[in-house]
This record gives structure tokens, C-alpha cells and sequence, in this order.
């Protein structure tokens, strides 16, 4: 039975994920820095679950050789918490997969998420691809940008440039990612204070993440050594196209528009997903779907 580990697999798509393997055998390494309860989370019972941190290199060595497959969810995510823990995010998101491909042999596989934030701000009539240039503007995507150009030399590498990641959880939700966060403010307080309204963000679905790391997996020798753009092809928006799809969902929401104060994270661009489609993979859940699920999810 092929072996994956997964780093960081209590987080908020890893507790997805790991509930999506139960045709292998998996090791999940976690520092529940968040406090997760693991009660019912393991859907899997052959699910080895060790509490240790990434940045432990003689910890994490022995589960580094014995796996066949590694997927490192483990990281310090987002630009607000990064500006928090500049040091620890450097060594989570970059020195510790450093080390990780250092340990590895070149028959073992990787396959890592980072972000589509490496782009920074896109050209203002053109999508960006794969061969975009990269230019992140904050430590997150600077993080995870090197963290790739590490795992892309190997021979046997893929990573997936994630849109923004939305959609329900019930294990371990975060609430400050865009579209959950602007679904929340709807359905909660009702009403929200939009900056800087025209930024564009490309959006994907927790469960199509997971869905494209089985994929890559079940088309490796079709898929490896490249880079991909994961996104939802027609979820190229702007905030505030967002907020009014949330206004059209919710009436009695309100939206009033600042133009006086900036938004921290000044991340602008459209995302092409083309180069992953030709390779066979679709979407399953679309924003206007998955909106419906988390309108649902906080109203009860």
C-alpha cells in the first residue's frame, strides 16, 4: 500500500484531505499550534497521527524516508500571520522544506499547495500563467515562492498555485479567508466596510483542492515535475463583484465602500487555470455553489 504523510494535517485543508485516503496508508504530523480537538477527525483507521513540528529535523527525518509520497500542509498561512511570526514563518515555510527534500530520495514524491500570491499584482488586461513573473509583496507569498523553486528542482515534484482557498470545514474552519470571511459578515452582522473594491482574486474550493492533490497522485507520470494554477475558471473576481453575489444571496446584507483606507493585503490579479484543465483536471464545486454552503453553514 502506497504511504503518504501529510504535515500539517489537523489544519484547515489538511483535516479535509486526510478523510479522503482511505485507499492508503497515512502518517499525519501535526503541532496543533491551534489546539485542535481530535476527537472524530480520523475517518481513516489506518491513520498514524504524531504530534511533533516540521522545524524538528531530527524528528521529522524518520517520517520523511519511510513515506512514498509526502504532502506539506504544515505552515505559517497568510500574510497577517506571517507579518506576526516573520521568523517562524520563514522556517516553517521555506527552511523546513529546505531540509524535507534534502532527506528525500529522488523515487519519493512531493506534491505542495503554496499560493497564487507570488504573483502579487497582475498586468490589468492579462491573466497570469504559470510563466507569469513573479513578484510577491508580501513575506507569505515570499515564503512560498522560494519554498517552490526548492521542490521544482527535484525530478519528482508538482506544485499546485492555490487560488484563494473557501468553503466548509466542520473540523477546523477559518473564517478570515475572503469568501468565507465575506459570507460571515453577510450572514452575521449583516453588513461590511469594503477597501479597495476592484482588487481581483482568483477563488477554489476546499474540496477540489483535495480532489487535485488525489488527482496528481492517480496521473503522476502525466502530471510531475510541473507547476500548476489551481482556480476556478469563471471565479475571477473582485471584491466587490463578491460582495454583490452576497448581496443578491442575502438582501438585507450591506455593503458601503471606503475608498479612503487600504486594503493590508494589496495582492491584484485574474489567474489562468488552463494548463491544469488540459491535463484533465475540472472543479467539481462552483463559487455560487459553495457560497450556498457556507450562507447555510453560518446561518445554522
Amino acid at each position: 500500500m502506497i504511504k503518504i504523510l501529510v504535515t500539517g494535517g489537523l489544519g484547515y485543508i489538511g483535516s479535509y484531505f486526510i478523510n479522503m485516503l482511505n485507499d492508503y496508508q497515512v502518517t499525519i504530523v501535526d503541532n496543533v499550534m491551534f489546539g485542535q480537538n481530535i476527537k472524530n477527525i480520523f475517518h481513516n483507521k489506518k491513520i498514524n497521527f504524531q504530534i511533533g513540528d516540521v522545524n524538528d529535523f531530527s524528528f521529522m527525518k524518520k517520517f520523511y524516508k519511510e513515506n512514498d509520497i509526502i504532502i506539506p500542509l504544515a505552515a505559517i498561512v497568510g500574510a497577517p500571520l506571517c507579518d506576526k511570526k516573520p521568523i517562524g514563518a520563514k522556517n516553517t515555510n521555506q527552511i523546513s522544506i529546505k531540509k524535507m527534500s534534502e532527506f528525500l530520495s529522488t523515487n519519493q514524491k512531493i506534491i505542495m499547495p503554496v499560493t497564487n500570491s507570488g504573483y502579487g499584482i497582475g498586468e490589468t488586461n492579462a491573466f497570469c500563467t504559470e510563466e507569469s513573473p513573479l513578484n510577491p509583496i508580501s513575506l507569505y507569498g515570499r515564503t512560498k515562492v522560494e519554498a517552490e523553486k526548492i521542490i521544482i528542482q527535484r525530478e519528482n515534484s508538482i506544485s499546485l498555485r492555490l487560488a484563494t482557498v473557501f468553503g466548509v470545514n466542520k473540523y477546523r474552519m477559518r473564517n478570515e479567508l475572503m469568501v468565507n470571511n465575506f459570507t460571515y459578515n453577510a450572514v452575521i452582522k449583516k453588513k461590511f466596510e469594503l477597501f479597495e473594491p476592484n482588487f481581483r482574486r482568483n477563488f477554489i474550493h476546499i474540496f477540489d483542492v483535495c480532489r487535485a492533490f488525489l488527482y496528481c497522485i492517480e496521473n503522476w507520470n502525466n502530471m510531475k515535475s510541473e507547476i500548476y494554477n489551481l482556480g476556478i475558471d469563471d471565479a475571477n473576481k473582485t471584491k466587490k463583484e463578491l460582495c454583490e453575489i452576497l448581496k443578491n444571496k442575502i438582501p438585507d446584507f450591506n455593503f458601503i465602500i471606503n475608498n479612503n483606507q487600504k486594503d493590508p493585503d494589496q495582492r491584484d490579479y485574474f489567474v489562468s487555470n488552463e494548463k491544469i484543465r488540459k491535463k484533465g483536471f475540472f472543479n467539481k464545486i462552483s463559487l455560487d455553489e459553495g457560497i450556498e454552503e457556507l450562507i447555510s453553514y453560518y446561518k445554522n
